[in-house]
Parts: C-alpha cells; structure tokens; sequence
C-alpha cells in the first residue's frame, strides 16, 4: 500500500483499531498510511469491522478494470502461518461491483445499494442464511436429497439454530465442522438425529468460513469471514460470498469440506449428551470420499502434504 501511494495511486484503507490483540499494530499503521497520503477510515460507529477484502481497480486501455481478493482471514503475516484460511481472487465483474459498494459505504457512510452476489452484515447476511436453511427444509419435505455442511469457528446464534434444526427435522442432513463454541445439541433423538457436528483440532488452528447448500443437483458454496453468532451477524460488518465457478467450488469442497468429514485423526465429535468424543476411525465411511486407513484421513496433514509438495516443487523448477 505504501509503494502504491508513493507510485501516484489512489489509496483507501479502513483499518478496524479495535482488532483484538493488533491495537496498537492498527493505530500506527493507520498513522503511516496517513502520512504518506493514503486516505484512512475507521468503518461504521457503533459496528465492528470485520470483513477482509482488498479492490484493485486498474484502467486497460479504454475501460476500467476490478480485480478483487476476499479472504476469510487477516491480512495478518503471523496468524498467516498458524491458521488455515481461505483467499479468493476474482475478477467478476458483479463481485467486484458488490466489493466497490462496501468501500463506498464504509468511506463514506453513504446508503448501500441492493448488492449482486455478496450477503453483507449486518443488512442482510443472517436473514439470507436462514431463508437459504428454510428453502432446503421445504424441499426435504417434498423429498429432494438435500444437505448443508458447514464449516466455521463457533455456532450459537440461537435462529440459526432454530433454523438447522428445522431442516434437519424436516429431512435435510447436515454436518457442521465446529472447531470452537456449539450450542447445539446434535444427534439427539426426536430432536436432531440429522444433524452431526464435529470439531477439527490440530496443528494448525481451524479459522477458514465454508457454508456448502445442496437442493438435488443444484449446489452453492459460499466463503465468509463471519461466524454463525449473534456479534457476528448483528454488531459487525461481515461479508459472505458465492464461488460460482464449478472447479474451484468443487476444490474447495473437496479440501475444506469432505477431507474434514472423513479426518479420523483429529477429529472430535459432539455427542447427544454435550460431550465431545476422540474420532480414531472413518465415521463417515459409507460415503464418497471415505477411505480404510486411519492415516489417510487427517485433513491437515493432506494440507501440509499437498501444500509442501507444490512448495517443492516451485523451487526445484526456480533451481
């Protein structure tokens, strides 16, 4: 960003001054930024900022052109290296115009217009979750193989809830990967026998947002920096957003999503009594991606694995 102002561009940051543990970091950066010439703002009174997105907009010849990246995590070097998270580079011009309308709004406190793709905190994320929970209910109920999984940090805003279990009463099946607070009580009989949550404890802290909606053929993934609670979805600015291209949604599905439904090594399951069970076995082996090896089935060593293997790999072809 400072060799971006020092080269003539124009530079915007909103900077969050009350990320826990970064403060002070914030405050001088925010201080730096400023006195080379980058324009600071300090997001919206009274709401915490804490979505990730960085909008490049470059002029190509006649037009103008917007690169946009979205992550589920900080633009932060140390946690960089201690969480697994997701980024996600676009150029999709109705993403794009949907991330310049944030900016917008978060620059100037000007009315945020109706958005393309993106849900947005705290305007219209929750309200989308739970009518998206709801439409794969009814469609259980008309018997469409349906199913949500999900994946995020905690879970105890009490109408998402309400509404998983609905679903879940109603048909949908749903697994949720949990690494931290859940409120829910899963697998209880007449109550949430559809419902299956597991926790994912390993090396490397669980802090990636993958919310994954199956209506009979029809599927969507969205990526987010929120969690499902009630801070997240009424008190912060959080953003949620779909992959619409088939492969890149069909990796994240297979990376983030199945290899976690079938880890057997650092999994821990949550039982109708509230406690948490060691997973040392498939349990979900019936299904495609299921495999009869313990070894085979710790996500973050297939992360480390495949990860290192293309690290190896660049540098061998640098040499």
């Amino acid at each position: 960003l400072r060799e971006a102002v020092r080269r003539g561009k124009e530079v915007t940051v909103v900077v969050e001054l009350k990320a826990r543990f970064d403060e002070e970091a914030n405050i001088n950066w925010a201080e730096v930024l400023e006195a080379i010439g980058a324009q600071v703002v300090y997001g919206v009174v009274g709401l915490k900022t804490h979505a990730k997105m960085l909008l490049v907009t470059r002029r190509e010849g006649k037009r103008l052109c917007h690169y946009g990246h979205l992550s589920t995590g900080n633009y932060n070097p140390r946690t960089a290296s201690l969480y697994t998270d997701i980024s996600h580079l676009t150029a999709d011009p109705l993403l794009t115009a949907d991330m310049e309308a944030v900016f917008v709004h978060l620059a100037s406190q000007s009315r945020l217009p109706r958005l393309n793709r993106m849900w947005l905190a705290p305007f219209d994320l929750h309200s989308h979750l739970i009518a998206q929970i709801d439409a794969l209910g009814v469609a259980a109920g008309q018997g469409r193989p349906t199913r949500v999984v999900a994946k995020m940090n905690a879970l105890t805003d009490e109408a998402l809830i309400a509404a998983l279990l609905r679903a879940g009463q109603r048909g949908v099946k749903i697994d949720l990967i949990v690494r931290g607070a859940c409120t829910l009580a899963a697998q209880v009989p007449g109550h949430s026998e559809n419902v299956r949550v597991r926790s994912i404890i390993g090396r490397f802290l669980e802090h990636s947002r993958v919310f994954y909606f199956r209506d009979g053929e029809d599927e969507s993934l969205y990526l987010s920096s929120a969690d499902w609670m009630n801070r997240n979805m009424m008190r912060r600015v959080e953003l949620a957003w779909p992959v619409t291209d088939p492969v890149l949604r069909q990796r994240l599905i297979d990376e983030c999503l199945v290899a976690y439904l079938h880890d057997g090594r650092d999994a821990w399951e949550l039982r109708p009594d509230g406690t948490y069970e060691r997973v040392n076995s498939d349990t979900h082996a019936g299904e495609e991606g299921a495999s009869r090896t313990i070894e085979a089935h710790g996500a973050q060593q297939a992360l480390m694995a495949r990860y290192g293997a293309r690290g190896r790999s660049r540098e061998a072809r640098r040499d």
